[in-house]
């Protein structure tokens, strides 16, 4: 059985951060009518400063999956942490990656002290609607940004 060890991610994992980000998003872009932000991001920039944390496959692969299955691209600010990305890639759907990658991210948070965990979701990617409410994430706002309109979501962990 694969399991995931998340670490944080390193240049040499550049091209599967974007593999990986691009195979997650590619599906909203119809959807959404734009290409989603995630997908346009410096991602050697974000691994450079340390944001990135990849859920990489570890022991025995299974349907042909190893390397980065998934990850997180978060930035700390003094009163909580943003969670700016969460990407899985669909070959690895079903097997708890999102989790995983989630409870690090609220693991991380406590160990930066930080008393809440902020994200937003575009308002038609409505499975993460139904997905971020199950983990402890209450709506704050909905807003538009230009040609995404998004749903805020906050995670208050004290």
């Amino acid at each position: 059985m694969t399991e995931e060890r998340i670490r944080p991610a390193t240049a040499a994992d550049l091209p599967a951060v974007k593999a990986v980000t691009d195979a997650a998003y590619r599906p909203y872009i119809e959807r959404i009518g734009v290409v989603p932000q995630p997908m346009e991001a410096d991602h050697a920039a974000d691994v450079a400063a340390g944001k990135v944390f990849v859920a990489e496959a570890t022991g025995e692969p299974a349907a042909g999956l190893a390397g980065p299955v998934g990850l997180v691209v978060l930035e700390a600010f003094p009163d909580h942490l943003y969670l700016d990305s969460v990407a899985v890639h669909p070959d690895a759907h079903g097997r708890g990656v999102g989790r995983r990658l989630l409870r690090f991210v609220d693991a991380h948070a406590r160990a930066l002290d930080l008393p809440e965990v902020r994200l937003y979701t575009n308002a038609l990617m409505w499975e993460n609607q139904e997905i971020y409410p199950k983990y402890g994430y209450e709506v704050v706002e909905r807003r538009v940004d230009g040609p995404y309109d998004r749903v805020h979501y906050r995670k208050r962990l004290l």
